[in-house]
Order: C-alpha cells, then sequence, then structure tokens
C-alpha cells in the first residue's frame, strides 16, 4: 500500500476508534432487523392524500415519525440491495452461458467440418467398390486369372473393409456428438432467455424500490434531513458499541496476508466514489462489485455476489478474522464489506452514498468469509 493511501485508512480507522463508529451522514447504517418489503409500510405520509392537487409540494411527516422513516429506507434499501444480489447473479450466470454457447457453436461447426470429411473418406471407398465390380469375394477368386494374386491381396480386401466399418462407426459418433452439442446449445440458449428475464425484474424492483426511497427522503425538509442523519448516527453507534462491548476487538488480532494488504490497498483507493447498483468501477460500484474487484485486484477471483461469497469462500470465526476477509451482513447475506482492522470496515453502502469507513458491527454480521484461505 502507497505511503498516502496508508495515512488515509490509518486516519479513517483512528476515527474509528476513537468515537467507536464512524458517524457522518455520508455512511449508511442498517436497523438489526430490515423491514421486508411484504411488511405494511409505516404511516410516514408517503400515500398521496384524497384530493390532494397534482404536483403541489408534499406534507412531510410530522417529526414524531422520522425514525419510523429511517426504518422504512433500511427497509427500501435493503430490498434494493437483495434484487441487486439477484441482477448480479443473472447477469454472471448469463455470461456463463453465452461463453458456453460460443464453445458449443464453435464444437458444431468443427464437427459438421469432420463429418463433410468422413463423407468424402466414404464416398471415396464407394467409388473403389465400384470399380471393383462389387463382386463379392468367393466370385472375385473364382472368376480371377490369377488366383494367387487375388490371395496375396486378400489381407488387403479384409483391412479395407475393417476401414470402412471404422469409418461408418466414426460417421455415426459424429453425428451423436452433432445432436448432443444442438441439444446442450438449445438448453442454454432457454437459460440464457430466463436469466436475461431475470434481469429485468431485479432491474425493475431495483428502481422501484430506490425511487420510492428517493421519494421518501424528498418530502424531508432540511432540518429533517439533518435529525435522520443524527438517527442513522445514533443507530449505528448504539449497534457497534454493542458490539464492541463484547469485547470482541481484544480476540481480533490477525495479520493480513500478502493478498489480503493487497485488497486492502484496492478498497481503501475507492474511497469517495458513489455507489451504483450493478457497478464494479472503475468510477463506482455495489457492494460485492467492490470486494470481488479488490480480491481480482490481489490476484485471487472471487464470486460476483454477497450471497455467493457467504457460499463459496471459506467461513471464519469473527474472532478470527484479519484484514482482507469479508464481512456478510443481514440473514439473506444481501451485503458484504471487507475489513480492514481496529474494528472497522471498508463499504460501499447504498444508493446515495459513497465508498466509505464504518464500524464492523454497525450493521447484523451473518457471518465472516476468508478468499485466501
Amino acid at each position: 500500500m502507497g505511503t498516502g493511501k496508508r495515512g488515509l485508512l490509518t486516519a479513517a480507522v483512528t476515527v474509528v476508534c476513537a468515537v467507536t463508529v464512524l458517524a457522518a451522514p455520508g455512511t449508511a447504517f442498517a436497523a438489526p432487523k430490515p423491514t421486508p418489503s411484504t411488511s405494511p409500510a409505516p404511516d410516514t405520509g408517503t400515500a398521496p392524500r384524497a384530493g390532494a392537487t397534482p404536483g403541489a409540494v408534499p406534507t412531510p411527516p410530522p417529526d414524531k415519525d422520522l425514525e419510523k422513516v429511517r426504518e422504512r429506507l433500511d427497509g427500501l434499501y435493503h430490498d434494493a440491495a437483495v434484487a441487486t444480489d439477484s441482477y448480479n447473479a443473472a447477469e454472471e450466470r448469463a455470461k456463463e452461458q453465452s461463453a458456453r454457447i460460443v464453445a458449443l457453436a464453435k464444437k458444431i461447426v468443427e464437427g459438421q467440418r469432420k463429418l463433410e470429411r468422413l463423407k468424402d473418406q466414404a464416398g471415396a471407398s464407394a467409388r473403389a467398390q465400384y470399380r471393383s465390380g462389387g463382386l463379392p469375394p468367393t466370385a472375385q477368386f473364382l472368376l480371377s486369372d490369377n488366383p494367387q494374386q487375388f490371395i496375396d491381396g486378400a489381407g488387403t480386401v479384409l483391412n479395407g473393409q475393417r476401414a470402412t466399418t471404422k469409418l461408418i462407426g466414426e460417421m455415426t459418433r459424429t453425428q451423436q456428438e452433432l445432436r448432443e452439442y444442438a441439444d446442450d446449445a438449445s438448453a442454454q440458449w432457454r437459460k440464457l432467455d430466463a436469466n436475461r428475464k431475470a434481469k429485468a425484474a431485479a432491474k425493475k424492483k431495483i428502481k422501484r424500490q430506490i425511487a420510492e426511497a428517493e421519494q421518501l427522503e424528498s418530502r424531508l425538509e432540511k432540518r429533517q434531513k439533518e435529525r435522520l442523519a443524527e438517527l442513522e448516527r445514533q443507530a449505528a453507534y448504539k449497534a457497534q458499541t454493542q458490539w464492541l462491548d463484547t469485547g470482541i476487538l481484544k480476540e481480533i488480532d490477525g495479520k493480513a496476508s500478502q493478498q489480503g494488504r493487497k485488497a486492502v490497498a484496492f478498497a481503501t483507493a475507492q474511497l469517495g466514489k458513489p455507489y451504483v447498483w450493478g457497478a464494479e468501477g472503475p468510477d463506482s460500484f455495489d457492494c460485492s462489485g467492490l470486494t470481488s474487484q479488490a480480491w481480482a485486484d490481489a490476484g485471487h477471483p472471487i464470486p460476483r455476489t454477497s450471497q455467493e461469497q457467504w457460499r463459496q469462500l471459506k467461513h471464519v470465526d469473527v474472532k478470527d478474522m484479519r484484514p482482507g476477509d469479508l464481512v456478510i451482513y443481514f440473514d439473506d447475506a444481501s451485503h458484504v464489506a471487507m475489513y480492514v482492522g481496529d474494528g472497522a470496515i471498508i463499504h460501499a453502502p447504498r444508493p446515495g452514498r459513497t465508498v466509505t469507513v464504518a464500524g464492523a458491527g454497525s450493521m447484523p454480521i451473518l457471518g465472516v468469509v476468508r478468499p485466501d484461505a
């Protein structure tokens, strides 16, 4: 890590340690139990009133409802994160299927060329048989002017028959392979189409959730937005404090691996870049886009989505985590961050936020995974 980057990270981590959690309006935090999208929305004043004049300035919610607003925003952005993971997963599958289809197409072309060559060989063999009159070996022997010469050539005839049998068998196998390649390609096309539809559905849900959150935030007055930011800081502070009060930080003393240091350096260099769902850099990231690109830069590619990172990478105890490890959040593994040491993480929080440093315990931890175990 360069001197400048080390200084930036050290300064950020120092702030985290000093106040227990980084508490700035630019940092997003989630409640321990995000409001599911199926739960009834709290009365935050977002629904248009009966008889309201179209285009009229919406009435902001009462101050007493700001905590409900915060919880509702957490729920909306959490659901958007889940949909983003679905979108990213569908995109990865579509890429794999497209590559598979291209590979199958190449095999089909090669198989067709091989079949044409075999057909040419079969045609040549048929023409040779025609020139010999197509007589059975016994008749050829009886009619031969030189029976000894026929006997001497009997081995050649037998070898030719064997070669013909082999040729027919190879043609049959090649035709079977072509049918299998074609069937596989058709199946891959169907899967590709299904994943394109899954991507479109996830994209629609993401935009809907984000639009609803932005609409909700737009109804707030300036002082209410400031109060909402304060509520976010308080929620983060409380969660991080509870986590640290367990004494966990005294047990966490793991040293980063060489690749882990490279991954942390990459993540540190992205501080301040905006969150954009589905983004993998270089100018913007979503949560798993940041962690997957950090480890790719470290020379150790990992799965693209937070859920696959949780499913495929080695799990380690929280007390054993070291810088570079990934912290997975929420019961559905819908968020991921990179542990950078001293109880801090770097992550891409949510729409409207930037890549930032936060407390590792500021969100409910599902577990920790190690890419380079």
